[in-house]
């Protein structure tokens, strides 16, 4: 079993390095995607809110309902599931747009996952292919006798850029994850207001009967 294992370290360090130049292709086709998917779905916010806001003042709930069927993103999406399932209370709507939501939020997080593992575990992938490129300078020296010190250390200058690739590699995955986690976050957040106020349209709908009662 040691023998094995001797076998495949002294294979050194360019296989981890073939496979750090795979894992940062794929985190750059992860981003560009990621980009794509995040620039086609946004949406006039401000816009949607404020709309929907003074539609649901007035009560017109046929226009409110347009509007976010209208609208692009994610929270014009959230905020249509709660308009179409208003007519069933307050509290099937709350539940059909928080149901939607972990739709939408599942689907623009796809990906990030495999950026933020390349963010966490490409230096060590890299230090992985130094520590192998080491194990083979040093099994080099032993063949080579104490001639072959330039050997090694040639060696090991080598395996020292798998770990410099490594941490190439996760830099700008960490910096692209965090920024769309950055963005997603704003979106949710801004569909958490709409879903607020939607409630607090269904719910002031809901008891205005019984205030009416009251006052006759």
């Amino acid at each position: 079993m040691i023998e094995l294992f001797k076998k495949a370290a002294l294979t050194g360090d360019v296989w981890v390095l073939w496979l750090l130049v795979a894992a940062s292709v794929g985190s750059l086709g992860i981003m560009l995607e990621r980009w794509w998917v995040f620039r086609a779905d946004s949406g006039d916010f401000s816009s949607l809110f404020d709309g929907l806001r003074g539609q649901l003042d007035q009560r017109d709930w046929a226009g409110a309902h347009r509007r976010a069927e209208g609208a692009r993103g994610l929270e014009a999406r959230v905020v249509l599931a709660g308009l179409e399932n208003a007519g069933k209370g307050a509290e099937s709507a709350e539940q059909a747009m928080l149901s939607r939501l972990v739709l939408e939020r599942s689907r623009l997080e796809s990906g990030l996952i495999v950026l933020a593992t390349l963010g966490n575990n490409g230096p060590f992938i890299g230090l992985f292919g130094t520590v192998l490129g080491i194990i083979k300078a040093f099994n080099d020296l032993a063949i080579s006798g104490a001639g072959g010190s330039s050997i090694v250390m040639a060696g090991i200058s080598s395996a020292l850029v798998a770990t410099a690739f490594g941490i190439l590699v996760a830099i700008p995955a960490v910096a692209a994850n965090n920024a769309f986690q950055t963005r997603l976050k704003k979106r949710v957040a801004n569909a958490q207001s709409l879903i607020h106020l939607l409630q607090c349209h269904l719910r002031e709908q809901r008891a205005a009967p019984s205030r009416e009662e009251a006052a006759a």
